[in-house]
């Protein structure tokens, strides 16, 4: 077998028959244990993990009917196959009826047996495969998981608890990279469905004439290709919950298909008739100013507001201060195991120079900033040199330009964020010299220092600055 399974257990009380069946499974690879009765075997699943049971119906002592009842009572989910010389249909239905999955007549060719174990392997893998499915899940996507301290991600971890018990729609909204995907999946964990499906689906990476079907399903012949009958995503999370990113993307006619199943669950698939209902939550989200969608035609108001029941926005990273350190040690911490890189660290430069970027692709950008660090490093302790210079990523920034609003903002905040943005580039600009950035914003250094502490904009070593530290060197 290519991967590595739990033994086969054989039961019979006469030993050539376990020897000849143990050269069997053995020559194709299973490991193989023995009982030469039903009490050692039962004795021997207590004890040890098997994927399956292959046990003789005529045992001395407890026969293999007996044993059958009383494994299948302590072992539910136990596959047990049944040999017997003594082949009856009744003697077979007896075996099906009291839970052996298979049921093999002596004389039997090898082929038979083996058939039968391999089925009960595949099953015992994808069950396997399926529970570290559903661990795995259960690890990707809790609150816990929404790192930060800043007033927003403490108020935004407390609205997620207190909306995701209910069955409400939820809209997320946020830039590119600020994390709508975990907050989501936080949002279905806490919630009643969460031992439920959790189906999510990326609006604006399936072709628009494929994700209809891919949402609700197809019936056979409903278009070219269309082979067999096809259930939709829908249908998968019947009970559960399905996360429908980048939902700008969704073209005007489907959005009006996607507003008539939020009225009551009911949907048609692709080239049926048949009107058929789920019961699922849907959590919404995009990166687009959804308002300006709304107003440029592209997005119906009607399903805006029937999304916008509770809505969760993601503030950017370059508003969350010092969560931007925060997030780099925990990103540090989790990666350097894996990649065996053995630092532990941000030196100050470093970290200095992670407060001062503007981070426009948000989290998604810093985890691949701590990703390529530790690739390049080669000390116990990140060094600045081992960071970008930033310089492309500060071209995406709109430094110098006017902060569009959303609606959402007020004008203080507006006016906050052009100035902050306009000070932190202007530092990058000057290499984070105190004394060059005052000059060129016609401003003191005492006025650039109130300024950065009211924006809450950080430099490592911000209790010295540059002239102080020129005067020393002279001295």
């Amino acid at each position: 077998m290519s991967l590595p399974l739990p033994p086969v257990l054989v039961v019979d009380d006469e030993k050539n028959m376990r020897l000849s069946l143990r050269t069997v499974l053995a020559d194709e690879g299973y490991a193989v244990r023995e009982a030469e009765s039903a009490e050692a075997a039962l004795t021997q699943l207590a004890q040890d993990e098997f994927f399956m049971v292959v046990t003789d119906a005529r045992l001395g002592g407890m026969s293999g009917y007996e044993f059958l009842g009383k494994a299948r009572a302590q072992w539910p989910d136990l596959p047990i196959l049944m040999i017997t010389a003594y082949a009856t249909p009744k003697l077979a239905v007896d075996a099906i009826k009291a839970g052996a999955i298979d049921y093999l007549a002596k004389p039997f060719a090898p082929e038979e047996l083996l058939h039968a174990v391999a089925r009960c392997a595949e099953r015992h893998l994808l069950l396997r495969e399926n529970a570290s499915l559903r661990r795995r899940t259960g690890e990707t996507y809790r609150v816990e998981q929404i790192i930060g301290e800043s007033p927003k991600i403490r108020e935004l971890r407390q609205l997620i608890a207190t909306v995701a018990p209910s069955d409400a729609n939820v809209l997320v909204l946020g830039e590119s990279g600020t994390g709508k995907e975990v907050v989501a999946g936080a949002v279905h964990s806490l919630s009643q469905r969460a031992k439920a499906g959790y189906v999510r689906i990326n609006c604006a990476a399936i072709p628009e004439t494929l994700l209809e079907s891919e949402l609700f399903g197809h019936e056979k012949g409903a278009f070219t290709g269309a082979l067999k009958q096809k259930p939709g995503r829908v249908e998968e999370a019947n009970g559960g919950t399905i996360f429908l990113d980048e939902i700008a993307d969704m073209s005007r006619p489907l959005q009006a298909k996607l507003l008539r199943f939020l009225e009551d669950g009911s949907f048609t698939r692709v080239g049926g008739t048949q009107e058929l209902r789920v019961d699922v939550r849907l959590i919404a989200a995009t990166n687009r100013d959804i308002i300006q969608a709304i107003g440029e035609g592209q997005f119906r108001e009607d399903l805006y507001h029937r999304l916008n029941v509770v809505q969760l926005r993601l503030p950017p990273l370059r508003d969350r201060g010092d969560d931007v350190l925060l997030l780099a040690e925990h990103f540090l911490k989790n990666f350097a195991p894996s990649m065996r890189r053995n630092v532990k660290s941000l030196t100050p430069a470093a970290r200095q120079k992670l407060l001062a970027h503007h981070w426009p692709g948000n989290v998604r950008e810093l985890r691949n900033v701590i990703e390529r660090a530790l690739i390049l490093e080669t000390t116990n302790t990140v060094q600045p040199t081992s960071l970008p210079d930033f310089q492309l990523e500060t071209r995406l920034r709109k430094a110098g330009g006017v902060p569009q609003s959303t609606g959402a903002e007020s004008l203080d905040e507006l006016v906050a964020t052009f100035e902050r943005d306009l000070v932190n580039s202007t530092l990058e600009q000057f290499r984070f010299s105190l004394t060059k950035t005052a000059d060129h914003l016609k401003i003191s250094r005492h006025a650039l220092r109130y300024r950065m502490q009211r924006l809450n904009i950080h430099l490592a070593d911000d209790g010295e600055d540059d002239a102080a530290a020129t005067d020393k060197k002279e001295t």
